[in-house]
């Protein structure tokens, strides 16, 4: 074992069993809070020790239930749709859904693409459930 100067550290020392045989061995580590100049050193102190493994946890019977999903809104991806929102450039106009937004807060959650575009070269839009209806 080395030896090491008080005011640099302290050493813990291994403990390690002669006997070889046994199913128990225990290590350790050196733990040095300065090094030899006085700086500060950051050293991990590791700790293995050998023995009887700890029981897996036991697994109960029955598994907690899942809560189902609940059902998706709005009309499906790809769906033709017919716009019936009176301001829109696409009122009584067909386009295909991109996407739904499932969350119950969204105003827009159907996103619409169409084959024509608008005064502002956009090819999309959201709409709320209400304003669209299945072809």
């Amino acid at each position: 074992m080395a030896t090491l100067n008080m005011a640099a550290g302290f050493v813990l020392s291994p403990s390690i069993g002669s006997n070889t045989s046994s199913s128990t061995t225990t290590r350790s580590i050196a733990y040095f809070p300065r090094d030899g100049n006085g700086r500060s050193a950051r050293r991990l102190v590791v700790r293995a020790a050998e023995g009887e493994a700890a029981p897996p946890p036991t697994a109960t019977a029955e598994a907690p239930a899942k809560p189902d999903k609940p059902p998706p809104i709005g009309p499906k991806r790809g769906t033709k749709v017919k716009i019936l929102r009176r301001e829109s450039y696409w009122f009584k106009d067909v386009g295909s859904v991109v996407a739904v937004d499932q969350d119950p807060k969204t105003r827009y959650p159907v996103v619409v693409r169409f084959q024509k575009v608008n005064y502002a070269n956009v090819s999309t839009n959201n709409f709320g459930l209400d304003e669209v209806e299945e072809v």
